[in-house]
């Protein structure tokens, strides 16, 4: 063949394209396999499941719902179709292991489904395998930024139906520990959502003074977290000496700190820009999806059970609830820096009240019930009985079923305990402020962009332990 010839172009065939309104086919030949599968040993295998099939609960909501959403772009087959993002559950931002599946058009989300239960621990059931006081330490693994507000919550409920009258000091020192619990789940809760929005020094801030009250929580307890140190009557042991005067030297510090944070933030133009006017919650929704605390106060909602329900001495004290009627997340900011304040107060009012009292019983009158003292076990034959059966066979509860409330960091925590008469709970529920919070995440987000759903979910303050039980 000469240089100069040329090889003939070849025919290539017209490309077409696939109609966009026709169903996808499936490979049922991995499927849905017609014929069982074996390996090499015979066994037969499971066959494969569809797409579809692996849909978890949640999230075929968003899928099915998607195709029924009016789209302005027409009827382009391209531009008319939404997006579905996975946000989690590895995403820092979504503050534990949640999953969002986020429906959008372009960056505006048209639809969101929490996905949740990566983080299932099974606390209720395991609590009806345990002794009473052995269902304390499953406590403080619930919500675990506040496990004294927990155990204060259990103990109530068990307390009413052992018919447990707690002393004055007992009640008062338990509101002084929920109010600190209080202030150093506020400060996990600014210091990251601080740093989701991009202000990385706040959140240093927050841990610096948050490690000042785990200090004080490991001096109290032996533990700088989960301590169980509020048991079903009393608390389990004597405070240290100095540590009133170690909380008042907080307390004194603190509310410069909160001013030192509000002076980083409030008039910070990007975060007043991500905050106001973003995640839009009304009172009427607010009341419909069960929202308590702090979300529900920012919306106008003037609640609060320690004043409408006190429980532990709390209408002893003098304190005000703070309360916002924008309903954004700016107003969830406010509310919750005011809440730092009102605590301070409290407990201040608590270690005046506490000075009084310091000769008087801690726990309630009932040895079967409450472990003896340690140096009266080392004395006394009986106490040392009590220990033994209390820690060996429990105590029985009388047959029944109570209810407590307590006003926990992120909104109204309720335990329901059942007993049947034996040393352990027939049945444990806890209902979480996080729970029923997160069903208001949708409601917020709808029409917002997505860079607006990390400041909404940082704005309602959930911790998944309490969500997953």
């Amino acid at each position: 063949m000469s240089p100069a010839s040329t090889l003939p172009e070849p025919t290539l065939p017209e490309p077409t394209l696939p109609d966009a309104t026709a169903e996808a086919p499936r490979n049922t030949a991995y499927n849905h396999p017609s014929e069982p599968v074996t390996d090499s040993t015979g066994a037969t295998l499971a066959g494969f499941r569809a797409a579809e099939d692996l849909i978890l609960p949640g999230v075929e909501d968003v899928v099915e719902s998607s195709t029924g959403h009016h789209h302005p772009h027409g009827s382009d087959p391209v531009t008319s179709q939404t997006m579905i993002l996975n946000m989690g559950p590895q995403h820092p931002s979504t503050h534990g292991v949640l999953r969002l599946v986020v429906e959008v058009d372009g960056e505006t989300v048209i639809s969101l489904a929490p996905d949740i239960g990566y983080l299932h621990t099974g606390i209720e059931k395991t609590a009806e395998a345990k002794f009473y006081s052995q269902v304390t330490p499953l406590t403080d693994r619930i919500d675990y930024l506040a496990p004294m507000t927990n155990n204060t919550a259990y103990a109530l409920a068990v307390e009413k139906l052992l018919g447990l009258e707690i002393p004055e000091r007992a009640q008062y020192l338990r509101v002084l520990l929920n109010e600190l619990t209080r202030i150093q789940s506020h400060l996990v809760w600014l210091g990251t959502h601080a740093m989701d929005i991009g202000a990385l020094t706040v959140f240093l801030y927050c841990f610096r003074e948050r490690e000042d009250l785990l200090r004080i929580f490991e001096a109290i307890s032996g533990q700088r977290m989960m301590g169980s140190y509020i048991r079903i009557g009393g608390v389990a042991l004597e405070p240290p000496a100095d540590i009133y005067d170690r909380i008042r030297k907080f307390l004194n510090a603190f509310p410069k700190h909160i001013a030192e944070y509000e002076g980083l933030l409030s008039a910070n133009p990007i975060w007043m820009g991500r905050l106001k006017g973003v995640g839009y919650l009304s009172p009427e929704d607010a009341i419909a999806l069960g929202v308590t605390g702090p979300p529900l106060r920012a919306s106008g909602v003037d609640f609060d059970l320690r004043r409408d329900m006190p429980y532990s001495g709390y209408d002893k004290f003098s304190f005000a609830v703070p309360v916002s009627n924008d309903g954004d997340v700016w107003a969830r900011y406010i509310v919750r820096m005011q809440e730092m304040r009102e605590s301070t107060s409290i407990c201040h009012q608590a270690l005046d009240l506490l000075a009084t009292l310091h000769d008087t019983r801690l726990n309630a009158d009932a040895p079967k019930i409450v472990l003896p003292d340690r140096e009266q076990m080392k004395t006394q034959m009986e106490s040392l009985i009590h220990h033994f059966k209390i820690v060996t066979e429990g105590f029985q509860v009388p047959a029944g079923e109570a209810t407590s409330s307590v006003e926990a960091p992120h909104g109204m925590m309720n335990y329901y305990v059942v007993s049947d008469g034996t040393a352990k709970p027939y049945r444990v529920h806890m209902r979480n402020a996080d729970f029923a919070n997160l069903q208001a995440l949708e409601v917020m987000c709808k029409g917002r962009l997505i860079a607006d759903v990390v400041a909404v979910i940082g704005s309602i303050d959930i911790v998944l332990g309490a969500i997953d039980r």
